[in-house]
């Protein structure tokens, strides 16, 4: 067996620490890339928003430095899904010691697959989850007869949780993959402890979403849900394929 799969504690630890400068340099890269765009970003991401909003309703800003701290939020979660294949990649390479030869071939499928649901989760968010949200807060407002006038800060705060949950999660299929084949993972045990994920899924969504939200909730908990049971097919599968 090579050498790198008897590292030492230290040697553990550094490479730890060189994983994640070189996983914060491609984030940095990131964040300056998408802060030059942070204007054409930023209109994309509140379209959701503001196709739905009519005369006498838009995002307005109250604070003196809420423009510019917003496109320095807009660049960090746009520098996060840029940099993503790059730290999807050391986090490979950092447990790679671990793994058997034939395991340690499948850097490329992990990568794509782990930055594909990543952005994918970011996406169905976007274009499905977060329109349907807006279109029910904004009804609220008008069936009290009140014009919406939402801050910025606050809509990139939801959007930010959201977004990032979303992205966050749809990974659950992709690691079930690879922990199956690595054998940590079996279909049989996550269908034991299916109470207890539902469970945690739903105290997760109320973590991860801002304030006492139910409806955000709900729209995190029930695709997690449909996203866990997927991971028992997908751990099934591998089994059954090994």
């Amino acid at each position: 067996m090579a050498r790198e799969s008897y590292l030492t504690v230290t040697e553990h630890l550094e490479e730890l620490r060189w994983r994640l400068l070189k996983s914060l340099a491609a984030f940095g890269a990131a964040f300056a890339v998408s802060y030059i765009f942070s204007e054409r970003i930023f209109s994309f991401m509140v379209a959701p928003l503001t196709r739905l909003l009519g005369p006498g309703e838009a995002l307005i800003g109250t604070g003196v430095t809420e423009a510019f701290f917003t496109e320095i939020k807009v660049a960090l979660v746009a520098g996060l899904f840029l940099a993503g294949p790059v730290i999807f990649y050391q986090i490979w390479r950092f447990i790679t010691p671990g793994l058997r030869e034939r395991e340690r071939r499948l850097t490329i499928p992990f990568v794509l697959c782990a930055s594909l649901f990543f952005i994918g989760g970011a996406y169905f968010c976007y274009r499905v989850v977060l329109p349907f949200a807006f279109v029910y807060f904004v009804e609220q407002y008008r069936s009290l007869g009140v014009a919406p006038e939402i801050r910025i800060g606050e809509y990139f705060t939801f959007f930010f949780r959201m977004v990032l949950a979303f992205g966050i999660t749809f990974e659950l299929p992709v690691f079930t993959f690879f922990l199956a084949r690595l054998g940590i993972w079996t279909h049989r045990m996550l269908w034991r402890y299916f109470r207890y994920a539902i469970l945690a899924i739903f105290t997760l969504a109320a973590i991860l979403t801002p304030g006492p939200d139910v409806v955000s909730q709900i729209l995190l908990a029930v695709p997690l849900t449909l996203l866990y049971l997927l991971s028992i097919g997908v751990a099934y599968l591998v089994r059954r394929r090994d």
